[in-house]
């Protein structure tokens, strides 16, 4: 059995423990460390909680009755309906796209990979709304691809199409971010190995390559899931914001409280709150079971 051991190499007496590492959590020692805590989640509070439970507080205000009569209208259904679908296909394809991004730039040398690497990021440094408006003017009914498509019967500006195109847009780096890091860190020994022993592509990636980075993957997708969820500023531009038709919750919360439903749009803004909730309970979940592993992988 091994004994720890000091910096000098002396075995420590018996009794006694290791001192601390730098990464370990220590609770603070002088006044400004705890005035510092305090200042933190009094902030956190200010800022993150209470407006979340003003949110809740106000449908409560409202009644049973109230809230039972908005939750029951048909624009509440079709924008719900809505914002469901363009998520349900933009965590897919952005799955696929960030697999299959991060793979090429981490597993090949070649020319324009560097800039492959700054493209990713254009989402990031764009704003939504400009965004948005590249696409309304690229496929919108005055430019050429928007007259050949109308000439084709096909309409993306101002309906559902346009706007799960541009929620694919504004949420298409977030899996590739994550996964490159961690597939240069990891290295691709493993798949070689693979590859040696007669492993095809689709084995290597299903049995080497995938449990490696499917925690990474479930973080995406929950990352991907609340920024689809809550996109306002490119869908609020090809959309349309018609009721009943191209209108998403985080659009409908908006027309409602320009309309004075205050209680109609605190139901809606309550439907977006319980969604961002569930994600963040997901998130911290998926979190504490990688520290799990990681912990087990140490020991």
């Amino acid at each position: 059995m091994q004994t720890s051991r000091t910096p000098s190499g002396r075995t420590p007496p018996s009794g006694t423990s290791m001192p601390a590492t730098s990464t370990s959590r220590r609770q603070p020692a002088t006044a400004i460390q705890w005035l510092l805590l305090a200042l933190g989640i009094v902030a956190a509070g200010l800022l993150l909680v209470l407006p979340l439970a003003m949110i809740f507080a106000r449908v409560a205000a409202g009644g049973w009755t109230l809230l039972v009569e908005n939750l029951s209208a048909d624009y509440l259904h079709h924008a719900f309906g809505l914002t469901v679908l363009a998520t349900v296909v933009t965590i897919p394809v952005n799955l696929a796209f960030g697999i299959l991004f991060a793979w090429c730039v981490t597993h090949y040398r070649f020319r324009g990979r560097r800039l492959m690497l700054a493209l990713i990021d254009i989402p990031y440094a764009t704003s939504p709304v400009v965004a948005g408006l590249c696409y309304l003017l690229l496929y919108g009914a005055e430019s050429v691809v928007g007259e050949w498509l109308s000439g084709h019967d096909i309409q993306l500006m101002f309906a559902w199409p346009g706007i799960i195109m541009v929620t694919i847009f504004v949420t298409s780096p977030y899996v590739a971010r994550l996964l490159i890091p961690l597939m240069q860190t990891q290295g691709n020994e493993e798949e070689q190995a693979a590859l040696l022993l007669g492993a095809s592509g689709w084995q290597i990636f299903r049995k080497v390559s995938l449990p490696r980075i499917r925690w990474a993957l479930l973080y995406g997708v929950m990352i991907t899931n609340a920024r689809a969820v809550g996109e306002f500023g490119a869908v609020s531009v090809v959309s349309g914001a018609t009721l009943n038709q191209t209108m998403t919750l985080p659009l409908l919360v908006e027309q409602l409280n320009n309309d004075y439903k205050t209680a109609a749009a605190f139901t809606a803004a309550a439907i977006l709150a319980l969604m961002a909730v569930l994600t963040l309970i997901l998130k911290s979940w998926l979190e504490r079971r990688v520290q799990v592993r990681q912990g087990a992988r140490r020991a």
